[in-house]
């Protein structure tokens, strides 16, 4: 019991070092993106979701180079799932989620799209470096296309994303040092975060006899979705649901693209067949979920953020 209790609070210790060091990344990341002249709104949708989505990825790629692939999926899947139900279902029961931007009706779609595909590239019992490299590409047209949409959306939104920036960035003319060291020490954070949580749920799992795709379902893809919790929770108590929304569904498609991109790209990822008749396909039906929640008026009215929460509630049983 005291190894138990001292692996539980390495994996505590863990998910505190990798939630300020995601923290830092963005802000770091966000402040030298202002003082370079890139936009708010594209700051927003690509700089912040891909900080917060940093998580993932640094503890999918130590889990997946430790030999513990199934911890690495778990995450992902078990991260997409939490990032829809419980953020988006929490977020939308303390403040309805009203979305008026263009750019994130059309990412929902994108995000079912890349979700769906991930199913018939891991149907083999792999993502191989091909996969891997078939996600990154499906990155990099994400990418282009949020920087060819974004000069659609009205004046309105695109001032939303910039208070939204300012209030959370000091923002200036010239790059300063201090911001490269946020990103310097977010980075080196993560990186740490990443190996305490790995090394932590490892134990654990053992000690209790339960799965890695378990604790990477839980405990794990709960607190490497921190980041996207805060995020959400602030931009909706300033009234601000478009970033809220985006903010989640950018993850999302982070996740699938480049956390499982880049890690199987590194290094190939077996798959077990539960996990794809399962976990993946968990994910899937809650993102369906999501689509028609959003399109009814595009608002995602307090009942139907407790429909997704206890979808999510229902899918994590059902995963246990």
């Amino acid at each position: 019991m005291p190894d138990l209790a001292l692996h539980i609070a390495l994996l505590t210790l863990g998910v505190g070092v990798l939630y300020y060091g995601a923290e830092w990344l963005v802000r770091g990341s966000a402040r030298l993106s202002a003082t370079l002249g890139v936009s708010p709104i594209v700051v927003g949708l690509t700089v912040v979701s891909f900080g917060t989505s940093a998580p993932e990825l640094v503890v999918s790629t130590v889990a997946a180079f430790g030999g513990s692939p199934n911890l690495a999926l778990g995450n992902v899947m078990g991260s997409n799932l939490a990032n829809i139900g419980l953020i988006l279902g929490l977020t939308s029961i303390i403040r309805p989620l009203e979305v008026h931007a263009r750019v994130v009706w059309r990412e929902a779609p994108i995000m079912l799209l890349v979700t769906a595909a991930l199913i018939p590239l891991a149907w083999d019992g792999i993502l191989s470096r091909g996969d891997g490299m078939i996600l990154l590409i499906a990155l990099i047209w994400y990418l282009v296309f949020v920087f060819q949409t974004v000069g659609d959306e009205a004046p309105e939104i695109l001032g939303e994303y910039e208070d939204f920036m300012r209030a959370s960035t000091a923002r200036s003319t010239a790059v300063h040092l201090p911001d490269l060291l946020l990103i310097v020490a977010g980075s080196g954070s993560l990186v740490l975060g990443g190996y305490c949580i790995v090394e932590g749920a490892l134990e654990v799992a053992s000690a209790l006899g339960i799965s890695q795709v378990v604790i990477g379902l839980t405990v794990v893809a709960v607190g490497t979705s921190l980041p996207e919790l805060a995020t959400s929770l602030v931009a909706a108590v300033r009234q601000e649901a478009d970033i809220a929304v985006g903010n989640v569904i950018g993850s999302n498609i982070f996740n699938v693209t480049a956390v499982l991109g880049v890690t199987s790209t590194l290094k190939p990822i077996e798959i077990p067949a539960g996990l794809i008749q399962r976990e993946m396909v968990a994910v899937m039906l809650l993102s369906m979920l999501l689509l028609p929640v959003l399109r009814s008026g595009w608002l995602i009215r307090r009942w139907e953020g407790s429909l997704l929460l206890m979808g999510y509630m229902t899918a994590f049983i059902f995963l246990l």
